[in-house]
């Protein structure tokens, strides 16, 4: 079985930053994986015993509005469905997100490009077989948080996205960060599968999934060496890093 597993954040032209993939970007990405014979699941789906043997899951965290509204199109005419991870606390806000490592546009002319999405999108998006997964409530990083937070920053998110929308298995860790106290709270939380970063996790687990980072400056030639086969497979042989 081969499974690929894609983070991305938001897919609009109109914000130039790092975090904001151009829709045609999108496109193009996800055509050459169907081409190479990868199907897309949800994320939930990703270790499942059934489905096709070689897959590949597009995920999205912070539930940035352009993900409906820009993405959402574009994975629909592919038949391609995602999951997005949400973090509560913003959900409906009219005012941008912000948040260590964003809280400088927030307050800049793309401000607007930082909200979060509302519930109904989020059921509009469900309703489409999309996953809608946690990205906590508030969007720390959970290994500063003390014992009590972080069960706080777990449980809530989950409750919350299961009263509104009726389940709610996975998660995103913020920044990618998480270590072994994380993971198991993470699990007593009730969580099924965690989605991480490969700067903390290569070797995938259940409470820690690595993900391929997909930023604006991928140029096609730098995303098929990230998605090549050999090239994951060596950074699965690495061990894993503290981020900076």
């Amino acid at each position: 079985m081969e499974l690929l597993v894609l983070c991305y954040h938001a897919v609009t032209a109109r914000w130039p930053n790092e975090l904001s993939v151009d829709p045609e970007a999108l496109e193009r990405q996800v055509r050459l994986l169907l081409r190479r014979g990868y199907r897309g699941v949800r994320f939930a789906e990703v270790t499942s015993d059934e489905g096709p043997s070689k897959r590949f899951a597009i995920t999205f965290d912070d539930a940035y509005r352009s993900v409906c509204d820009e993405a959402a199109p574009v994975l629909e005419r592919l038949g391609v469905p995602a999951t997005v991870f949400v973090p509560t606390a913003w959900v409906g806000a009219d005012e941008p997100m912000s948040w260590e490592g964003i809280a400088e546009f927030a307050a800049g002319p793309h401000g607007a490009e930082l909200r979060c999405m509302t519930w109904d999108q989020l059921r509009e998006l469900a309703g489409r077989g999309w996953e809608i997964g946690s990205h906590t409530h508030s969007h720390p990083y959970l290994t500063r948080c003390d014992d009590d937070r972080l069960a706080r920053e777990l449980s809530d998110s989950r409750e919350a996205i299961t009263a509104r929308l009726g389940a709610c298995a996975t998660i995103a860790y913020p920044y990618g960060d998480t270590d072994e106290r994380v993971m198991e709270a993470t699990r007593r939380a009730g969580y099924e599968v965690a989605a991480a970063l490969p700067v903390e996790v290569t070797r995938p687990t259940l409470m820690g999934w690595p993900r391929v980072g997909v930023y604006r400056r991928d140029a096609p030639w730098r995303f098929r060496l990230k998605v090549a086969r050999p090239v994951r497979a060596v950074r699965a042989r690495l061990p894993s890093r503290s981020s900076s």
